[in-house]
């Protein structure tokens, strides 16, 4: 049978139709609001067991209180997990490991985008210690309940393309703290990370990739001034009209959780593992100025995974 070609325009129900995921389980971060609830929805949907984490429960319990009433097996828990304090990302992995359930899929989906200057509990930069190293922690510690074979999806985004990591002064410390930079940074650090863990878990079959979702309107945007956005929209219709490319268009929320799934689900490992995707497929190395397609080649720098990771454990004080 043909392999179906999914694009920018595919949905989560158009990308698992007729995957059956009933006896696997799932781990998605992020379940309060936007993609994190759909990306729920559809494996749980598909018959998975779906663990999903938000620092908010009442929140996330609300967000999510028609997941769990369809007819397909598939069974939905929250667990309690800040990212922005990592005494709350260890006692979460702590109860995952205790509990000791394997999990075939872990989709670090939760983040923050472009807010003010600020400090997570332990003194990191807000974007860079809530994107980055809260998942770090997490998915480290947790390594070992990826079962042979599973996957590691990070969400990333095109705005990786604002900055490469700095490795030297990763809290701003020295000043010029700027918002979009700084998601660029964590940005960036999601598709590092898991060029690193790829590299470390591929030898057992675990293969761990990350993804631009595309632009969606969600909570993630709360930071941002409407002058602002579309000042970002123009700047990147500038760039695609450039490159010969249609100018930007919002995705649906169930569009943008697309890309997580295929890539976790169905897209060949081999594929993707250790590599970026977006729109339902491989992103294509692009070097060129504004935040369009493709990925920049220091976001996949298997040296530069290797250092951010030594960084990253200097930082949280821990060795994985």
């Amino acid at each position: 049978m043909a392999e179906k070609i999914f694009n920018a325009e595919s949905t989560t129900d158009e990308v698992l139709e007729g995957v059956d995921l009933r006896g696997r389980r799932m781990l998605v971060t992020g379940v309060s609001a936007g993609l994190g609830v759909e990306t729920a929805r559809v494996l749980v949907a598909h018959g998975a067991e779906v663990v999903g984490t938000a620092r908010d429960l009442d929140k996330a319990r609300r967000a999510t209180a028609a997941i769990a009433k369809g007819e397909t097996g598939g069974t939905f828990e929250l667990v309690e997990l800040d990212l922005a304090s990592l005494a709350s990302v260890r006692a979460a992995a702590d109860a995952l490991i205790a509990a000791g359930k394997p999990f075939d899929l872990v989709i670090a989906n939760a983040g923050v985008m472009a807010c003010p200057q600020g400090t997570t509990a332990d003194g990191f930069e807000t974007q860079f210690g809530t994107n980055h190293l809260g998942h770090f922690v997490l998915v480290n510690r947790i390594a070992g309940l990826i079962a042979d074979g599973g996957r590691l999806v990070n969400l990333s985004s095109a705005g990786h393309r604002f900055s490469d990591v700095d490795l030297e002064n990763p809290g701003f410390a020295r000043g010029g703290y700027e918002p979009f930079i700084a998601y660029g940074r964590s940005k960036t650090a999601n598709i590092l990370f898991a060029v690193e863990f790829d590299r470390r878990h591929r030898a057992r079959g675990v293969r761990a990739t990350a993804v631009h979702p595309g632009g969606i309107r969600t909570e993630l945007d709360r930071h941002m001034e409407e002058e602002t956005l579309n000042a970002l929209i123009a700047s990147i219709n500038e760039a695609q009209a450039a490159a010969g490319e249609p100018p930007f268009r919002y995705k649906t929320v169930p569009q943008g959780a697309a890309t997580s799934v295929w890539a976790g689900l169905v897209a060949d490992a081999d594929l993707v593992g250790g590599r970026y995707c977006e729109d339902c497929h491989l992103a294509e190395i692009q070097d060129g100025e504004g935040i369009r397609g493709g990925v920049r080649p220091y976001a996949l720098d298997p040296e530069r995974a290797k250092a951010l990771w030594a960084k990253s454990e200097e930082m949280v004080g821990e060795r994985f």
